[in-house]
């Protein structure tokens, strides 16, 4: 509070301002974890988490010394705040923090090594885009490999607010967990929608974003059939807000389906363009403001990172 002037530096968190928007980063706190993990010389990785890696709870593996491995874990808790694209990857290494093992320990090691890759990556809040709500919801059936059940991720997308978490319930078919997740998406954006109303915020029906055909047409058809008597009556309130108006289910490919980076480890080129689209801004932007090259520059940089994705949200 004792600080004059603009905001550039809270918490961790630094702020930079101009009349193209507001990015806000972590690199220097990014860089004071490296060094403090002794992580600061590893090699880069391009991704947080190999496709290969399935982590489980891995009994018969040497123990490793629990304060240190919680550390990590809450170091990079606090950076998912600017770097939602290992959110799903943090989460699910805090999994097994009563009892961490070699194993689990490398998987974090390699989210360090992602971030030497990336230190500067950022959310961008541009100045000129719309209020525009919608939403973006995935599931990964039955991701868990310990109770087997499955992984939601949903992306909210008014300026950026994002979520990754396991479901409570085993799901029995694909469709079920695809249609819990776009349930809990819609309970989101309800919340939101209502929150922005008190702004003289006014919406529409509120794109949502699914990339399976099965839980739309369950959502949309009002007679229930045999994919549907499991699916508890809680989340049947999807279907009756569709039916309201409150939002339009929107089938998306899976390519472009932004929710998709919050619920498994996928490869660097789909988790590239998909990171664009959540996350809005490069690491190299930062450095194109303080070498002071033209914001025409930056702005261009900055809507090429959703090519093949405007249209989906307008």
């Amino acid at each position: 509070m004792s600080l004059m002037g603009e905001l550039q530096f809270f918490l961790g968190l630094q702020i930079k301002q101009g009349p193209e928007g507001t990015f806000v980063h972590q690199a220097k706190y990014t860089r004071d974890i490296l060094k403090k993990f002794e992580m600061g010389d590893s090699k880069p990785m391009m991704t947080p988490m190999s496709t290969n890696t399935a982590l489980d709870a891995d009994e018969d593996g040497e123990a490793v010394v629990q304060k240190e491995f919680r550390g990590m874990i809450g170091s990079l808790l606090y950076l998912t705040a600017t770097r939602p694209e290992i959110h799903f990857t943090v989460c699910l290494c805090a999994r097994y923090q009563a009892s961490p093992r070699t194993s689990h320990r490398q998987a974090v090691k390699r989210i360090f090594r992602y971030l030497k890759f990336t230190p500067e990556l950022g959310l961008w809040y541009s100045s000129g885009s719309s209020l525009s709500l919608r939403g973006f919801s995935d599931a990964d059936h039955a991701g868990c490999r310990i109770d087997r059940k499955s992984t939601s991720g949903t992306c909210q997308l008014l300026g950026t607010s994002l979520s990754s978490r396991k479901q409570a319930s085993v799901s029995l078919f694909t469709t079920e967990a695809e249609y819990i997740a776009a349930a809990g998406c819609c309970s989101q954006l309800l919340w939101m929608k209502a929150t922005l109303s008190d702004f003289g915020l006014r919406f529409g029906k509120i794109p949502l974003l699914v990339d399976s055909t099965s839980a739309i047409s369950v959502a949309k058809n009002p007679v229930l059939h045999s994919r549907t008597k499991h699916i508890d009556v809680r989340f049947h309130f999807l279907r009756d807000h569709y039916e309201k108006g409150d939002i339009d289910l929107i089938h998306v490919v899976s390519a472009n389906q932004l929710a998709d980076i919050f619920t498994k480890p996928i490869e660097f080129d789909a988790f590239t363009h998909l990171r664009g689209g959540v996350e809005l801004l490069a690491c190299s932007l930062h450095r194109l403001h303080d070498e002071g090259v033209d914001n025409a520059l930056i702005k261009g940089e900055i809507e090429s990172q959703w090519t093949g994705l405007i249209s989906l949200l307008v």
